[in-house]
């Protein structure tokens, strides 16, 4: 199946079935194609500008442009990141979610937050995948490309942190924008999460009363 059953609990949940879920408005634990192709269409636009940005100045800047982001968002991003949603737990050998729909599941599900390395690594591919192609528009004195990529790139991370970041069941995420006390009727279904997440979330209750 390309998309979860929806009217079957996630891997993590431990309710036999979804109905009268406090979370089914608020989290969307299945993904469906609405999801894909909302993503997508949010997406690929600044990558098509890229794209032909880079083209403009030769093949070989546009395809190693193509193996950094085959490499940060079909790999790296799926060990630091993705290794740590709810939804990696789930059978098959590849991510069936709305962000990285297909990508190949190589490591174990680790749940609980992303490690200072992690996030950092995280960061450091997004920067490295969006800010490439830059130099390549200005070499190319492609100053209305440059202009459109860099609205349709704040288009994206905005709508992205609006729409779907806070609504994603991957509270690991630097992105992700759930509310607490969403997170912890998630939590209150997820016994597996939960358990994951309680050192930090013990170690940010004790800052907050200091």
């Amino acid at each position: 199946m390309a998309f979860l059953d929806p009217t079957v609990p996630i891997a993590t949940c431990d309710v036999t079935d979804c109905s009268e879920c406090p979370v089914a408005e608020s989290i969307h634990c299945h993904f469906r194609p609405a999801e894909l192709a909302h993503f997508l269409l949010i997406c690929m636009p600044s990558f098509f500008v890229g794209g032909a940005a880079l083209l403009a100045v030769g093949l070989i800047p546009l395809l190693v442009w193509v193996a950094i982001f085959i490499g940060f968002f079909g790999f790296v991003e799926i060990r630091v990141m993705c290794s740590h949603c709810p939804h990696y737990a789930e059978e098959g050998s590849t991510l069936k979610c709305w962000a990285n729909h297909g990508s190949p599941k190589l490591w174990k599900y680790r749940p609980g937050p992303m490690s200072t390395a992690e996030n950092i690594v995280f960061f450091a591919g997004v920067v490295a995948v969006w800010v490439y192609p830059l130099p390549f528009f200005v070499v190319g004195r492609q100053w209305f490309l440059l202009g459109l990529y860099i609205l349709l790139s704040a288009g994206f991370f905005t709508t992205l942190k609006m729409f779907l970041c806070s609504q994603c069941m991957n509270f690991a995420c630097p992105l992700n924008g759930v509310p607490e006390p969403i997170r912890n009727r998630f939590f209150d279904r997820n016994p597996l999460v939960a358990d994951a997440w309680k050192p930090s979330a013990q170690t940010l209750s004790s800052k907050k009363k200091r």
